[in-house]
């Protein structure tokens, strides 16, 4: 007999509400241009594109379509806390950026810490957009084990694909074939 032990779990949901993502875009390209110190930051840390990652921390206080965004993605925060079986713990949203990836553009692996839960919500997707891929917690503990086939996990992404995982969970985001600007948020709860 075999049972699985530690399952990691990634919640997946499709928001529908296209009035809704087409605000978040409009506001996603307007910070693009704005925000001076978002752009410097994107320049330094060669970020192929612009994040308000370490440069605006209010955005749902700045933009009403974010702040709508934060109060759907408290919804589904606190659902996958229950999935996870948090013990009654109501997370709480405590960052949330921007990201303007251009093509060709990419992330290299890293976990969130500080947070309990981390996510993304894709805005917009063009064709051939970098995909999201996600590595077995248990690899670096592996030693000599053999090589697996499932050892990475890859997403690709959808225009209003949300995607939810615990925040220790290594991540990247893998170069695309194309041309296009690719548009998210991502964010972490407490």
């Amino acid at each position: 007999m075999t049972r699985a032990l530690f399952a990691t779990e990634l919640y997946e949901a499709d928001i529908g509400d296209d009035a809704l993502l087409g605000e978040l875009a409009r506001s996603i390209r307007s910070l693009a241009t704005d925000d001076d110190a978002g752009r410097r930051w994107s320049a330094d840390h060669a970020y192929r594109g612009y994040t308000s990652y370490a440069s605006l921390d209010d955005l749902p206080r700045r933009d009403p379509a974010f702040a709508d965004l934060a109060r759907l993605l408290t919804k589904h925060a606190a659902a996958f806390a229950k999935e996870c079986a948090f013990d009654g713990a109501k997370p709480k949203l405590d960052s949330l950026w921007v990201n303007l990836l251009k093509g060709g553009g990419q992330h290299s692996g890293h976990i969130h810490p500080h947070s309990v839960i981390s996510g993304t919500l894709y805005v917009e997707v063009p064709r051939g957009a970098g995909a999201i891929r996600f590595e077995d917690p248990r690899l670096p503990l592996m030693m000599a084990a053999p090589t697996r086939p499932d050892t990475f996990v890859t997403v690709e992404p959808r225009r209003g694909l949300l995607l939810l995982w615990e925040s220790w969970l290594r991540h990247e985001v893998r170069s695309g074939t194309s041309k296009s600007e690719r548009l998210s948020v991502s964010f972490n709860f407490r």
